[in-house]
């Protein structure tokens, strides 16, 4: 599948410094930094540097510098937060059906109460 990056993207923005944000953690290849609209007491994004849709775009394009710097960065934040007593979650949305606001590949660590499931169960 083709990706279609678009440059005018609210994370695009701020990577390049347009709208500014709350860092946790920067690295050579990604950025993390406080959600503005919190669902969880620790919410943090994870974005890569390079210009990618959602993770299978980055999976199968990216450099390997760049995904082993994007795994080991998401790994970092979690233990500058000190998610792994009480547990945590990592969502990365993808697509229309996913509900996946901006199109630049991110990750959210959620953490700091009782999360519940995640989708209602049926």
């Amino acid at each position: 599948m083709a990706y279609a990056y678009d440059d005018q993207n609210i994370f695009a923005k701020i990577l390049r410094g347009e709208i500014p944000n709350k860092t946790v953690l920067e690295t050579e290849h990604s950025l993390a930094f406080l959600d503005i609209y919190p669902q969880a007491p620790i919410h943090i994004l994870v974005i890569p540097k390079g210009a990618y849709v959602c993770f299978d775009h980055f999976a199968q394009e990216a450099s390997d510098a760049e995904i082993i710097d994007y795994t080991r960065a998401v790994g970092e934040v979690c233990k500058m937060q000190g998610v792994e007593e009480g547990g945590w979650r990592l969502i990365a949305n993808a697509g229309e059906a996913a509900i996946q606001d901006v199109p630049h590949l991110h990750v959210h660590i959620l953490a700091g109460r009782p999360l519940g499931p995640m989708l209602p169960k049926v």
